[in-house]
């Protein structure tokens, strides 16, 4: 091969190497604005953190709605709104449920909306996370409700009589069980009634003992019944304990019990009306010292309640810590057993172990 020929062979090697190279570059060009494209085309339609997840967000605000206007959900269909205040406190759970949702889909518009139902929470039952009780107090006042079929009722007055209150109050007497517990409790408490199925012992003197009728019957023959008849299952009594800073009155109650049914939903007829009568008895209640105990079937944030919550305050919220849950007593989820009171300070409240019975006791020191 010549020196020309060479030369044009490497003339023609070169051009095609340039026209690869420029074609190359044209592709690397064009790859790179298709992928700017794309990237522009996934900005413009991926939601910012503010639009994405709108529903968690929906569900927040719902959460809140629910917690700031419990009162107004109607009871119309199944006593929705009393099931709904009954475990209000619990709706807190969904709380961190839900910001968990929203952390995982980055969801800024989730976060914000979850301040609602946090706020809310707080203000009804933030009080309840803070220790509020103090030392000290005059006469310390006991309750439970220790279970008709309790398999040992001697065990439990003895656990109760342990505790050393001064004023125990026992719901859900049988007849069988009666004598037991006057027998054990005896030594403990020289002064004590039983009227029906409630009872209250007390180491201090005992005066005006007698029924309270809340309504256990109902209807046009619910009069006509004898006395005997109807004070075997009373649920109900009114006492003065004699104090050396004059009278408390103490009331003992057993409200009716609640069921939750597809038919019927949640079912407190007989509570409510039981309800209403007990809170026309404290209305009318002249003594300035009063002290309710017993197992009323529901929490204070209950609606029916607003007879008497409107009249007494209760232990738990102002001296207790914590929210104090006794039903059941394998595994408490709820408060239904109360120590509620007007004219006297509460210093402390607490939750009894348990014994023989279905619920746990509870305990309030109270001065005066």
């Amino acid at each position: 091969m010549t020196d020309g020929e060479r030369g044009r062979t490497m003339t023609q090697v070169d051009s095609a190497e340039t026209g690869q190279g420029d074609a190359g570059r044209r592709d690397a060009g064009a790859r790179t604005w298709r992928a700017r494209i794309r990237r522009a085309m996934r900005n413009v339609f991926r939601p910012s953190p503010w639009k994405r997840g709108l529903v968690l967000a929906a569900l927040a605000l719902l959460l809140g709605l629910i917690l700031l206007l419990h009162r107004q959900i109607p009871n119309r269909i199944g006593n929705l709104g009393s099931l709904v205040e009954t475990f209000l406190p619990w709706f807190g759970l969904l709380i961190p449920v839900l910001l968990i949702g929203a952390l995982w889909r980055r969801s800024a518009s989730a976060v914000a909306a979850l301040l609602l139902p946090v706020v809310v929470w707080l203000n009804l039952f933030g009080g309840l996370l803070v220790d509020k009780s103090r030392p000290g107090g005059d006469l310390t006042v006991a309750q439970q409700n220790v279970n008709a079929n309790n398999p040992d009722p001697a065990g439990t007055a003895r656990d109760l009589a342990a505790a050393g209150a001064d004023v125990l109050a026992l719901v859900e007497l049988s007849p069988q069980a009666v004598g037991t517990y006057e027998e054990e409790l005896g030594k403990a408490y020289p002064y004590h009634t039983v009227q029906g199925t409630v009872g209250l012992w007390s180491k201090l003197p005992l005066s005006d003992s007698q029924p309270v009728d809340i309504q256990m019957d109902a209807g046009p023959l619910a009069a006509t019944k004898p006395a005997d008849i109807t004070m075997a299952y009373n649920r109900a009594l009114r006492a003065t304990v004699v104090t050396d800073q004059g009278p408390l009155v103490v009331y003992v109650a057993h409200l009716g019990s609640v069921r939750v049914n597809p038919r019927a939903g949640f079912w407190t007829a007989h509570r409510d009306r039981n309800a209403r009568a007990l809170g026309e008895a404290v209305a009318a209640e002249r003594n300035e010292r009063v002290v309710l105990l017993g197992d009323l079937n529901g929490t204070m944030d209950d609606r029916v309640f607003g007879s008497i919550t409107s009249r007494l305050r209760s232990a738990q919220v102002e001296a207790g810590d914590g929210f104090g849950f006794t039903w059941p007593a394998t595994f408490p989820v709820v408060r239904i057993d109360q120590i509620l009171v007007r004219g006297v300070k509460p210093e402390s409240s607490w939750v009894l172990p348990a014994t023989g019975g279905d619920h746990l006791p509870v305990a309030a020191s109270i001065s005066w």
